[in-house]
Formats: C-alpha cells, sequence, structure tokens
C-alpha cells in the first residue's frame, strides 16, 4: 500500500474513490471545532481555541492533498466514527480541488493569526467561508469546492456524491409541492412575526427555577 496515495482503489470503481461517509463525519467535527472557537472569540474575546484550530486545521488538510487523505487526522477519525456503516464511494480527484482550497484559506489564517499574531475583516471573512464550507458537506453532503472541477479540469465529474452528476428524473415523493413550500414561508413568517411581537419577554433575563427570585 502506497504512502503518498490520493483516494482508495476500490473493485468496480474505475477512478480512485473516497468514503463520502468519512468525508462528511470530517466536515462535522472541523466545523463543530472552528464553531465553538468562533464563539469563544464573539463571546469572551478569548483567541486561545482558535489559534489551536487553524494549525491542526491547517495541518489536517494539508496531509490530505500532499500525502494521504487515510492519514489525515479528522478522516481517521470519520471512518472510525462511521466504520459500521455503509460506503459511499465518491470520485476522489474533485475532493482533492476542494482541498486544495481548504489549503490556501488555512494557510492564510494560520500566517495572520498565529504566525503574525493579528485579526481583520479578511480573517474574519475567511472563517466564515470554512464555516459555510464544512457546513454543507457535512449537513447537505453538498461540496462547494467541487463546484469548481468542471472550470479547472475541463471535464465532467464523475462519482458525485449522491450521484448529482448522472442525469435523471426525480420521484415525486423528492420534489417539493407547492403546498410544502407554502408552509414553509409561512413558517419563516411566523418566526420572524413572533420574534417582533415577544420582543419584551424574549429579551428579559431568564430567573432560575429554584432558589430566590
Amino acid at each position: 500500500m502506497a504512502i503518498i496515495q490520493f483516494g482508495e482503489s476500490v473493485e468496480g470503481y474505475s477512478v480512485p474513490v473516497l468514503n463520502e461517509r468519512e468525508v462528511r463525519a470530517a466536515a462535522g467535527l472541523l466545523f463543530l471545532a472552528t464553531f465553538l472557537s468562533l464563539m469563544f472569540i464573539v463571546f469572551r474575546g478569548n483567541f486561545v481555541p482558535i489559534k489551536v484550530v487553524i494549525p491542526f486545521f491547517f495541518a489536517d488538510f494539508l496531509v490530505r492533498v500532499f500525502v494521504s487523505p487515510r492519514y489525515a487526522p479528522t478522516l481517521v477519525l470519520g471512518r472510525l466514527i462511521v466504520g459500521r456503516q455503509t460506503p459511499e464511494w465518491v470520485a476522489a480527484k474533485p475532493k482533492r480541488l476542494a482541498w486544495i482550497l481548504g489549503v490556501l484559506l488555512s494557510g492564510v489564517m494560520f500566517v495572520m493569526m498565529v504566525w503574525m499574531n493579528t485579526y481583520s475583516p479578511v480573517t474574519g471573512i475567511i472563517c466564515l467561508l470554512c464555516l459555510v464550507f464544512l457546513f454543507f458537506e457535512s449537513a447537505f453532503g453538498i461540496c462547494l469546492g467541487c463546484l469548481f472541477y468542471p472550470l479547472v479540469y475541463r471535464e465532467k465529474p464523475v462519482l458525485c456524491p449522491g450521484e448529482v452528476c448522472e442525469p435523471r428524473a426525480r420521484l415525486r415523493a423528492q420534489k417539493a409541492t407547492w403546498p410544502q413550500v407554502f408552509l414553509l414561508l409561512a413558517a419563516a413568517a411566523l418566526l420572524v412575526g413572533g420574534t417582533v411581537a415577544f420582543q419584551g419577554p424574549l429579551r428579559a433575563k431568564p430567573r432560575p427555577i429554584l432558589g430566590a427570585p
């Protein structure tokens, strides 16, 4: 087994592949770590957690791209978490492009926030971009970085997550009906209207259920 190898050779697949379930698990772990670190900054002004997460984030993506995904810590942990689930094999090449983008973003964050010990709107925007990319991957199985694959390589991707690269008609059960869309909009309107109407109770500080009021 080669140490430096991007993707797994699986019988029945003509291209190197990755297990999408492991990738989504790893994205969820990185999202959680990054989000919690950001909350420490927003509510406590504490930059220590993010300065720990960024080098780990950067190193993890360096290993993914330049060594092999099978040795990246978050992907190893993801494999342990979802190891009993049936694998969902997807093409490895588009993931590499997405992870190269991750290397660039986390590299900029490492230089600016860890090495130079600075922060700015640039680092904030990059952090939010990373959160969006990780959230879409972990929650929806949508690799936003992979969307650039046809533009960069000038070829049609294959073995995409959820088989979205393959043209096929959606089943009736997959389509959102107009009543469903109406209910979604009504729920959003109710949420906004309720927030505005009950500003007073919502802003009131909760009191302990036990002990003195």
